[in-house]
Formats: C-alpha cells, structure tokens, sequence
C-alpha cells in the first residue's frame, strides 16, 4: 500500500443521499412520521406548517430538514416561491383578460349546476373570475337522476337561463338518456365523456403517468386512491384540486363544455 494511501476516507467516493425539498403548496398531503398525522398543508406560518386531516383537524409542525413525508419517502418542506406578478394584463386561471379591481357583478337569475360538488370547486377554481364578471353562480346538484323535477322547480324563462355540466355524457349512458329528456329552449346541456370530474384533470398535472382502470364493481373514487396510494377520497380530492393551476392543466372536452355553459346563461342583458 502506498504512503499516500494513508488516512484517506474509504466511504468519500460513496455517493451521499439527499433529500429532496419540495414547496409547501396549499392542498400538498405530507405525513409527519414521528406521530403518523398525515394531512394537507393549509398554510405557513414562522417555520411551521400547518396541516388538516380528513375529519377536519388541524395540526401544527416545525419544518424541519427531512421532517415529512410524501408518499412514504422523506422530503424537507420549504416556504413556496412567490411567483411576481406579470408586467403587462394578468390572464386568469382560465385564460381570460384578468379584470383589474374588479368587483363581482350582482348575480343573475340564471345558473349553471353542475353534479356535485368536487365539480363546482374545479369549475370555481379555473373561471371563478370569469363568473364573478358575468354575474354567474355555480350550483351543486348532487347527481342528475332528478334533473327534469330540478328543471321544473327553477321555472326557466328568457332571462332566467340555466347551463348543465354532466359527467360521462356518452352514448348508450345513464346520463344520456337523462339529457335526452331535456327540451327546454332555455336549457342548455354539455358534458364531457369522464366517469368523474377528478378523470377530467390531465394526469401530467397530477406526476401520475395515466388515470388507473377501476375494476367494474369497485366505486370509482375508493378504487383510484387505492390503486395510487392517496388514502381516502378526501385527500385524493386535494391531491387532484391542488394539481390544477389553469385551464392547461385540463382536458379539452371540459374547457369547451364549461365555456359553452358560461357563453349561455351570460349572453343577454
């Protein structure tokens, strides 16, 4: 053995492992080993996070180096980077012209409905500012078995519109023949072919490579969070509704179905 062989670290050339930071955003899921809490982050405040489990329970943790963890591996929570804001007119999450200091026109008599309500918090989230423009308030319905009794208690008119989002309108479907019963010229129907708002989210956006197959029998939601590891359909829900930033992060068939119903209920008076 050479001299200079003497004293040198037999374990310097074995690489170190690191550990990934990722950004606190609100809606991100992370378990803090040492008690088993697992929640969604809420907010940061002085070096901590605040995080909410399923049932609501709040919970505060010092934001430790490789203090959390994140689908079972460790990460180190770090305060999310303020993006500034643009130079020139700011485009909302749905692409629209943001517009400056607005305030929120006086609602109309029209609605549109949409059939729960995961699906009028994503519909909230990406043309929540253009619906405060035009005036338009989302409603849940909680499925459409009822639709036409719905339709009849709004009592429709010219000036008193109403604008559907359905999930899984597709031929030969529940939801089509439902649709198909509707003749209300004051009405007007769209949908998209998704089992569910969640599969209307790309999976790009969410770091999955494709939506799972839910084995027929299974109920859709309990079968996704099984097969991706998400725990309850709760904090599956907050996985997919933080993934979604903007329009981009959608599929097509919703964006188009969304701003029919918007266009609709919004184009007169």
């Amino acid at each position: 053995m050479h001299s200079q062989d003497y004293g040198r670290d037999i374990l310097a050339g074995k690489p170190k492992r690191t550990i990934p930071e990722l950004a606190a955003e609100p809606g991100l899921v992370v378990e803090d080993p040492a008690s088993g809490f697992c929640g969604a982050v809420v907010r940061i405040e002085h070096g901590t996070v605040v995080l909410e489990d399923r049932h609501g329970k709040h919970r505060v943790f010092p934001m430790t180096p490789a203090g959390f963890l994140v689908d079972g591996r460790p990460v180190t929570l770090t305060r999310p980077v303020a993006t500034p804001a643009p130079a020139t007119s700011a485009r909302s999450a749905s692409g629209s012209v943001k517009v400056a200091n607005l305030k929120a026109r006086t609602a109309r008599d029209s609605r549109i409905w949409v059939e729960g309500i995961h699906d009028a918090e994503l519909v909230e989230r990406v043309w929540g500012h253009d619906l405060r423009v035009e005036g338009v308030v989302v409603e849940p319905l909680d499925g459409i078995d009822h639709l036409a009794e719905a339709i009849a208690d709004f009592s429709t008119g010219p000036d008193r519109r109403l604008g559907v989002l359905v999930d899984h309108l597709v031929a030969g479907s529940k939801e089509s023949r439902i649709v198909a019963a509707v003749t209300d010229p004051h009405v007007l129907v769209t949908g998209h072919p998704y089992v569910d708002i969640w599969q209307a989210v790309k999976p790009a956006s969410l770091g999955i490579p494709a939506w799972p197959v839910v084995p027929r029998g299974v109920p859709w939601k309990e079968g996704i969070c099984a097969a991706l590891g998400w725990g309850e359909p709760a904090d599956g829900w907050r996985r997919v509704l933080a993934g979604v930033r903007g329009f981009r992060d959608l599929e097509t068939p919703l964006i188009g179905s969304v701003e029919q119903l918007i266009d609709f209920v919004s184009s007169f008076g």
